[in-house]
């Protein structure tokens, strides 16, 4: 989440909050690919959490990276949270446990997905190297206790740190331990969005076998190649989830706004104060009965805000955003929109992928869901261990990107930035299962060489 949106008209009736969504249809040759990724700080030495505070904390590290690219600040009650390029549009900012977050500006190939990431990271070394600072690209913080972990000055992360116990079990290591990959793709009409909803949704399990790679919590195995995937099977089920509803007849931006009315917010921002509502739905606010402000109607801002909020395995907002996969190391980044891109932005592949998922039923797309953070590829649905439907997928994403035929200057399409997901299926192991050998064999059942070998 780059910056809370600031636009602040009353919201007088429901047809303005499916015109939000309406908003964000667009023709095919301006269809755009975002891509996000969070990767974990740490101290080069003692391979600590890093503190918000200090000549070596976070403050420090996003003063020196605003020196460095000139971007405008994006500040909190005199704190800097983050980072905004109003001519670009990609952003910088921290999840709560201090996780950096790119997210990218709107690009129109993965080719540029790579350039921006590799600028990306030759700017962050050079600001954090003399700071001290590292960081990890797993899906989970592998050593460090929640009680470890600093807390960034973001109101919203308050709100939501005391509200999360009483939803979930996991809500707070989701917050402070994990860190994910995700891209955002557009739609050309309502239709177009309920078809891609429903693929990406059915397909979601896929992404998170091959990026599976969060198998250790407090420097031990925690008997999941994704607990990253796990977590969010118990962080909040109001907000999360494989959506079954989705694939119902009807499906569209009013059935959406149906859902986001009754998803329980945490705040409302007014000014720079987030004003806790945590628990109550967007539904009561907007017919003004929000008891922390009575009488009041949302704004869109609000209304953006809150979808912010929403955790499903694929959300909608003026674009779709995946959301299944582990953080991990930077040559593997990439792979995450090079896989959705060429599945979802090929109309043949998409058939085809919709033709591979169209017959399993809410409960079969469900048990594979929950079956795959400790099962990875040999999590099943009918008779088919997901490896198989994984490589289907991935000659489909490979065909996909082949047609769209987006060369770099030597030549090569998009279907390159699949080559770690081939890698892996050729082996038929996850990113985890090659980690938890290497524990179990050359690192003589100590996690601290991760900090090694999957930093940035």
């Amino acid at each position: 989440m780059a910056r809370d949106q600031i636009d602040m008209t009353p919201l007088q009736s429901r047809d303005e909050l499916v015109a939000w969504f309406e908003a964000g249809i667009k023709p095919p040759s301006e269809f755009r690919i975002g891509t996000e990724h969070e990767k974990t700080p740490f101290t080069l030495e003692g391979r600590q959490p890093v503190p918000y505070e200090g000549a070596r904390g976070i403050g420090a590290l996003l003063e020196g990276m605003q020196l460095l690219l000139g971007w405008e600040p994006i500040m909190e009650r005199g704190n800097i949270i983050g980072l905004y390029d109003v001519t670009g549009g990609g952003a910088i900012s921290l999840e709560p446990g201090g996780q950096f977050e790119l997210s990218g500006a709107p690009v129109e190939n993965v080719h540029q997905t790579q350039s921006e990431l590799m600028a990306h990271l030759a700017q962050v070394r050079e600001i954090a190297t003399p700071l001290g600072i590292g960081f990890l690209g797993l899906g989970m913080t592998p050593s460090w206790s929640r009680s470890q972990i600093p807390l960034m000055p973001k109101g919203r992360y308050k709100i939501m740190t005391n509200y999360m116990p009483k939803v979930g079990r996991y809500g707070i290591d989701m917050m402070y331990r994990t860190c994910t990959v995700q891209t955002n793709l557009d739609f050309s009409s309502e239709a177009d969005m309920v078809k891609k909803l429903r693929v990406s949704l059915a397909l979601q399990p896929i992404a998170t076998a091959l990026f599976a790679n969060s198998p250790f919590t407090e420097g031990k195995p925690n008997g999941y190649l994704s607990f990253r995937s796990e977590i969010w099977r118990d962080t909040d089920n109001a907000r999360s989830g494989m959506l079954p509803w989705v694939f119902e007849d009807g499906m569209g931006f009013e059935r959406w706004v149906d859902y986001a009315l009754d998803v329980p917010m945490y705040f409302v921002k007014r000014d720079e104060t987030y004003i806790d509502v945590a628990g109550s739905s967007f539904r009561a606010f907007f017919e003004g009965r929000n008891n922390s402000l009575p009488g009041e109607r949302p704004t869109l801002s609000d209304w953006a805000n809150h979808l912010s909020t929403i955790f499903p395995e694929v959300r909608l907002k003026r674009y779709l955003e995946m959301r299944g996969a582990d953080g991990v190391p930077w040559g593997r980044l990439p792979a995450l929109p090079a896989f959705w891109v060429g599945l979802l932005y090929d109309n043949d592949s998409l058939d085809a992928a919709w033709d591979l998922v169209s017959h399993w039923t809410a409960a079969e797309r469900q048990a594979l869901r929950d079956d795959v953070p400790r099962f990875g590829f040999k999590a099943r649905i009918k008779d088919r261990y997901l490896f198989e439907i994984a490589k289907e997928c991935l000659k489909l994403s490979h065909a996909g990107l082949r047609r769209r035929g987006r060369i770099d200057q030597l030549g090569r399409d998009e279907s390159r930035y699949l080559e770690p997901l081939e890698r892996i299926l050729e082996s038929g192991r996850t990113p985890a299962e090659e980690m938890l050998d290497k524990f179990n064999g050359e690192w003589g059942g100590s996690v601290e060489p991760v900090y090694q070998e999957y930093a940035f």
